[in-house]
């Protein structure tokens, strides 16, 4: 199997949650591929930052303002990059929180906003960009940014709703996978679960616990880790689909 970015090269990622972490870490190897990146946040500031380092790149990185939660705010979004851009052609999923709050003494609001962030607006922008890819006959890929967590609830630190959150990713990426086979639509769909990334998803206070102090100073990946996942899976050939990548530190025990 011949890896290669080549067929990317001009085309246009939506890349969600692009302020820091995970998305900054994508955009920044889409951009250093050849790819023009529309990054999505509330902090659109810290995506000019990071266009700003990667001026003279192969591709391009755009900054667009969204508020994830706000159904709008994405929809304008794709509205943005098909205008300004082009259609998209790859998306990548990443925009996550969690909003901790346990189960037995929960806040609904925080559950409500986790949820609305890992899932509902993962589908919403699935939906547009399948809508985009599909009117212009696009041989797109979507890659969703899931977690271990989504196949096992870990026993080490408190996840709440969190978990389930990244379960529902897991059964989407199937869901999505076979009405993309009904429609007979040439769009790549791909899940990846890290282990534990040293991102900002842990806070401060998060931090100050002994047990994810441990977990993130021995046995944590680092976002390029997860960037280069997703080059490897968008390298491969048009007739061959990654549908799920774990990727863990070594020695995780879970």
């Amino acid at each position: 199997m011949v890896l290669s970015m080549e067929r990317w090269v001009g085309k246009v990622a939506v890349v969600t949650g692009a302020s820091s972490g995970i998305g900054a870490a994508i955009a920044q190897m889409l951009v250093e591929n050849g790819v023009i990146v529309v990054g999505l946040a509330r902090r659109s500031e810290e995506i000019e930052k990071l266009a700003k380092t990667l001026s003279g790149k192969k591709g391009k990185l755009y900054a667009v303002k969204a508020d994830l939660s706000k159904e709008e705010d994405i929809k304008n979004a794709f509205k943005w990059a098909s205008k300004n851009v082009g259609p998209v052609q790859i998306l990548v999923n990443n925009a996550g929180i969690h909003d901790k709050s346990s189960l037995i003494d929960g806040d609904t609001d925080k559950w409500r906003n986790t949820i609305n962030i890992n899932v509902v607006a993962l589908c919403i922008a699935t939906r547009e960009a399948i809508k985009i890819m599909r009117d212009n006959k696009i041989e797109g890929h979507i890659i969703h940014i899931n977690s271990v967590a989504g196949h096992k609830v870990p026993s080490l630190i408190s996840v709440d709703v969190y978990s389930p959150s990244k379960y529902a990713v897991t059964a989407l990426t199937e869901t999505l996978r076979l009405e993309i086979n009904a429609l007979k639509l040439k769009v790549k769909i791909t899940s990846i679960s890290p282990g534990v990334v040293d991102t900002p998803i842990f806070d401060e206070e998060f931090r100050k616990n002994e047990m994810v102090k441990d977990l993130l100073a021995n046995r944590s990946l680092k976002p390029e880790d997860i960037s280069d996942a997703a080059q490897y899976a968008l390298s491969t050939p048009p007739s061959v689909q990654v549908h799920e990548l774990t990727i863990k530190p070594l020695h995780e025990r879970e």
